[in-house]
């Protein structure tokens, strides 16, 4: 055992991933934190196979908007650093193609991540259903389990300082670090995919914003505003607007297309 004066004890020996089929860790760098109008500018990508080989994608995007100088003054990605990149759209089948059949993992990736990843998926068109996939988010089992950021995480689980921090690279590699070791650190989580999906959700959510989720008869209920625990299909009836309210407003296009299916499914009869 590694002593860690002030973060505890950590395994020398990291538990590997028990997995039936590729593992992509995945960290994304923004033009911002709205899942709605921001854009993606870097996406870096580990795929872990199950027979443990390793494959690398770094991505730079040009967004298609400015760069906002405080955000790059986080992950030191400027406008000029972009301007000659291709977009998202001229990437987006390389990606889909690179992430085909995986499952996917990373930090804060459910709230963040995964949602603003299948906007961008959406505005291209390309039919890459990003909820066929299993998420596990390492920041949810942390937040469970110790309540940190990814940094204290890395040297709370890992007994190292996180260099680069705010990289995608960087931030991607550490998860993968955090995730086997909390693995090797709490017996009680499983090491399969399934499980630790599960674990590392804080809802059970039916778009990747958290607006709409289910309750505890699995039924869809809005998770917001003046109809927050009310079932979606009575909000429909008895306050017609709200669906047309929503689709004008700027939700995210997954949220929009979520509510777009519920409609049809309680009303198409």
């Amino acid at each position: 055992m590694l002593s860690l004066p002030k973060y505890g004890t950590i395994n020398t020996i990291i538990m590997e991933l028990n997995l039936k089929r590729a593992l992509a860790f995945f960290d994304i760098e923004t033009t911002g934190l709205n899942i709605s109008t921001d854009r993606i500018v870097e996406m870096h990508i580990l795929k872990i196979h199950p027979n443990g080989e390793q494959e690398n994608r770094t991505f730079l995007i040009n967004p298609e908007m400015p760069i906002p100088p405080k955000v790059t003054e986080i992950h030191s990605i400027s406008d000029d650093d972009v301007k000659d990149k291709p977009t998202f759209a001229q990437l987006a089948k390389i990606i889909a193609h690179f992430l085909e059949g995986c499952d996917f993992a990373g930090f804060n990736s459910n709230k963040f991540d995964i949602p603003i990843l299948a906007e961008e998926f959406l505005r291209t068109g390309i039919d890459f259903d990003v909820s066929k996939h299993r998420f596990i988010d390492a920041q949810v089992i942390f937040y469970k389990m110790e309540q940190r950021t990814l940094s204290a995480a890395y040297k709370f689980y890992c007994g190292k300082e996180l260099e680069d921090a705010h990289t995608a690279k960087a931030d991607t590699l550490a998860t993968y670090e955090v995730l086997k070791a909390q693995l090797d650190r709490y017996p009680n989580l499983v090491n399969d995919v399934e499980e630790l999906s599960k674990f590392s959700s804080h809802n059970k959510n039916v778009d990747f914003a958290g607006r709409i989720i289910y309750d505890e008869n699995e039924e869809e209920i809005f998770n917001f505003g003046k109809h927050k625990g009310q079932k979606v299909k009575d909000v429909f009836l008895k306050d017609p607007h709200f669906y047309k309210w929503m689709m004008d407003g700027e939700f995210p296009l997954n949220t929009k297309q979520i509510l777009t299916k519920l409609k049809l499914k309680y009303f198409s009869k």
